[in-house]
C-alpha cells in the first residue's frame, strides 16, 4: 500500500474539518465515523482516477492509496488533500475575531472553523445546486446518480466525480428522467456546458481579487445559483461575509440562541453581525458545534 505523509497546521483538527458540513456523506467521499477514516476518489491525468485513505497520523496526515503512484501523481495527491481539508487557510484572524467572546472561544481551542471542500468549485457547485430546495435525501440521490452514471471508474470499482465534460455531452433529458434533477436539469446541463467550452470559469473564483459583492453577483449569473447557494460556495473559496441563512439554520439558531422562539433573519444578523467578514464562519461554528457531542471516536 502507498502511503504520504503531509504535515498540517498546530490548530488543524481533523475530525472537525471532515465533518464540518454534509459533503463527507456525498460521493465520492465516504466517512468512516468509527475510525475517523475519510475516503475520496481523485482524478489523476493520463490515468484512471484513484481511491485514497485520509486519517490522522503522528505530525500531521497519512494518505493511503492501494495501488503504485509516481512522483508526480503522489504530489497531486498531496495537493488535493491540502485543498479539501483547506491546510493552506490561515484562520488565525478569524481566531483572534471569536477569541473575545464567551460563546465563540471553543472555535479556537477545537480547531474549528476548516470546512471540508470537494477538489474543484465545480463538484462544489454542482453539489450546492443540488442541495437547494429539496431534503438530503433528495440531494444524495442526485449525487450519488451522477457520480455511477457519469463518473471515470477506479481499479478498486469506485467512481470519481464527473467532468464538466462527460455532463455536457448529455442532454437535458438525462438530468430529467436518470439523475431525477426536476427543474435543476436545465441548470446542470447549461453549467456543465459553460464549463466545458470555457465560457465561465469557476475554479477562477478561487484566487480572483473581486470584492466579495462583486463576486456573488458573478456566481449568481449562473441559473441556479441564488443568495443561499452563493453564500455556501462562497465560504467554500474563503470568502465568510455572507450567512447563508435557510431553514434548518433558521430554526436551529431559534432554539439554541433565541429561547425557542422565532427569530428574524435581521435578528440573526445582528447576533453575528460583530464579527465582520468572519461572521458566516462564525455562524456555522455555532450552529454545528453539537454534531460531535458523544462521539467517542472524534475525541480520541
Amino acid at each position: 500500500m502507498m502511503q504520504i505523509k503531509i504535515s498540517t497546521p498546530r490548530s488543524f483538527n481533523f475530525v472537525r474539518t471532515v465533518f464540518s458540513h454534509g459533503w463527507s456523506e456525498l460521493v465520492p467521499f465516504e466517512l468512516d465515523q468509527k475510525k475517523w477514516r475519510l475516503l475520496r476518489v481523485i482524478d489523476l491525468p493520463a490515468r484512471p482516477p484513484v481511491s485514497i485513505t485520509i486519517c490522522r497520523a503522528k505530525g500531521g496526515l497519512r494518505i493511503e492509496a492501494g495501488e503504485e503512484l509516481n512522483e508526480a501523481q503522489e504530489a497531486a495527491i498531496a495537493k488535493a488533500v491540502r485543498h479539501m481539508l483547506r491546510l493552506d487557510d490561515d484562520l488565525k484572524p478569524f481566531y483572534a475575531a471569536v477569541g473575545g467572546s464567551e460563546n465563540f472561544e471553543w472555535i479556537a481551542r477545537e480547531g474549528a472553523g476548516r470546512l471540508l471542500r470537494a477538489p474543484t468549485v465545480f463538484e462544489d457547485l454542482v453539489k450546492m445546486i443540488c442541495t437547494t430546495n429539496c431534503s438530503w435525501a433528495l440531494t444524495d440521490k442526485m449525487v450519488n446518480a451522477l457520480v455511477r452514471l457519469l463518473g471515470s471508474e477506479t481499479p478498486d470499482g469506485r467512481r470519481s466525480f464527473p467532468s464538466p465534460e462527460a455532463m455536457a455531452a448529455m442532454p437535458v433529458a438525462f438530468y430529467s428522467n436518470e439523475v431525477r434533477a426536476g427543474y435543476r436539469a436545465g441548470y446542470l446541463k447549461e453549467l456543465a456546458d459553460q464549463i466545458a467550452s470555457g465560457a465561465v470559469d469557476v475554479e477562477g473564483w478561487l484566487t480572483t481579487e473581486l470584492a466579495t459583492p462583486e463576486l456573488k453577483r458573478e456566481m449568481k449569473k449562473i441559473k441556479g445559483v441564488g443568495d443561499y447557494a452563493a453564500e455556501n460556495v462562497l465560504r467554500l473559496v474563503g470568502r465568510y461575509d455572507g450567512l447563508a441563512l435557510d431553514s434548518w439554520i433558521r430554526s436551529k439558531f431559534s432554539r439554541t440562541r433565541n429561547k425557542g422562539r422565532t427569530a428574524s433573519d435581521k435578528k440573526i444578523e445582528r447576533y453575528y453581525s460583530s464579527f465582520g467578514e468572519w461572521r458566516g464562519l462564525a455562524l456555522w461554528c455555532d450552529m454545528t458545534r453539537d454534531w460531535l457531542d458523544g462521539n467517542k471516536a472524534a475525541a480520541s
